[in-house]
């Protein structure tokens, strides 16, 4: 199920710098793609944001080790086995299989990245794996970006891809992303694969800044179920073959146009994740205003949007705004208790902290009963804000769940 599935570009234009192949290796079951492999020109610079749980698959530990060097030629990524909590295992079948994606491209294995997805605790399938690589490298090619963002789902239901153009010194840039998550979604990172690439040439250290940045406001502004993932990790290429002159400095205002759409592109991949959310029925913008600071406003909205007790509010159409008022008193930030307004889509609940004299049950019922709601609180305590997006919690997540190994 999937809240007003977006749509995905028709069709996305081969990037310079970039060739990708994908198969079904048997990862998967029922012939389904698995495997991902991309290509990338010699003067492709790197930047990565990974999961903060100290239970880490060995993809996201190679992947550190790697960023140090800023550089990449390729990346390799699996669905369907996680590669997380296997012991030793884990790391050697991590640096077996990027080894020999790096052996038949002649490439340095320091320089390419790896990422897997899909169950916790199983011993990757290498045999299957190195099998495939020969085809598929031989079948590397400019485009394909809608089959490479089918080849990295596991509980998906829609492939989530997207796209923006600029100018970057009078050159045209083009960015493009692609990710997987419906599940086990909570910021630092919010089980969720993102991969973006761009033409544009840009030092390492400073596509480190953009993509840190830009992940704040959309990946980590998320949550389905606010559970964190083993493999989270977000990596951004960039091949340096759109002709403009290196990008040295972060604060530089030409660079304004490639920051401005990453975080499109970025935030437009975050929504359809929570959009697919395991089950959801509803997608749900969370709003805090006159907060502290903006880290208190993105915690409060956040205790809001992970709440279970709130979240099934939203799934029954229940306008039970107590439960709002709860999760945000819980939440350890400063708030007027006596100040505190609330509003459902425009309809204000709350007005400085009592029952506003407007508001009626089947006003708010109406609201909760739409596939996209906004809640929206004014703390009155300052003038931060942060929005963070979640969905609801159904019986259909629980079935998912539940039958997910099945």
């Amino acid at each position: 199920m999937a809240v007003g599935r977006p749509v995905s570009p028709s069709h996305l234009p081969a990037l310079a710098g970039f060739r990708l192949a994908t198969t079904a290796c048997g990862i998967k079951s029922g012939d389904r793609t698995d495997l991902l492999l991309v290509e990338m020109s010699p003067s492709t610079t790197v930047a990565g944001v990974f999961t903060r749980n100290r239970i880490h698959a060995a993809p996201v530990a190679i992947c550190r080790q790697r960023l140090v060097n800023g550089r990449a030629r390729g990346l390799l990524v699996n669905s369907g086995n996680a590669n997380a909590v296997d012991g030793p295992r884990g790391m050697q079948n991590a640096l077996m299989v990027s080894q020999d994606a790096a052996r038949l491209m002649d490439l340095p294995s320091e320089q390419i990245f790896v990422a897997s997805t899909g169950v916790i605790g199983v011993p990757l399938p290498t045999e299957r794996i190195l099998a495939a690589l020969p085809t598929l490298h031989g079948s590397l090619q400019a485009g394909g970006w809608q089959q490479a963002a089918q080849a990295i789902m596991t509980t998906d239901t829609f492939p989530k891809l997207s796209s923006r153009s600029c100018e970057l010194q009078g050159h045209s840039i083009t960015l493009i992303g692609m990710a997987k998550g419906a599940g086990m979604i909570r910021p630092d990172m919010a089980t969720m694969l993102a991969f973006l690439f761009t033409d544009a040439a840009v030092a390492p250290k400073v596509l480190q800044t953009l993509l840190d940045r830009a992940v704040e406001y959309s990946f980590n502004s998320i949550t389905v179920d606010g559970d964190q993932s083993t493999n989270d990790t977000a990596l951004l290429f960039a091949s340096g073959q759109a002709g403009n002159r290196v990008l040295e400095d972060a604060d530089d205002p030409s660079i304004a146009p490639l920051a401005r759409a990453l975080v499109e592109v970025c935030q437009e991949l975050a929504w359809a994740i929570v959009r697919d959310g395991e089950g959801a029925t509803k997608f749900v913008a969370v709003t805090v205003t006159g907060a502290a600071s903006e880290v208190e406003a993105k915690q409060a909205a956040m205790a809001v949007a992970n709440s279970p007790l709130v979240k099934t509010a939203l799934a029954g159409s229940d306008p039970n705004w107590g439960r709002i008022l709860a999760a945000v008193g819980a939440s350890g930030v400063a708030l007027q208790p006596d100040a505190v307004s609330l509003w459902l889509g425009d309809v204000r609940v709350l007005a400085s902290g009592e029952r506003a004299a407007e508001y009626t049950e089947e006003s708010g019922a109406a609201v909760m009963a739409a596939e996209e709601i906004t809640i929206r609180l004014d703390l009155a305590v300052g003038s931060a804000s942060r929005t963070v997006w979640t969905c609801d919690l159904t019986h259909e997540y629980i079935s998912i769940n539940a039958d997910y190994r099945s």
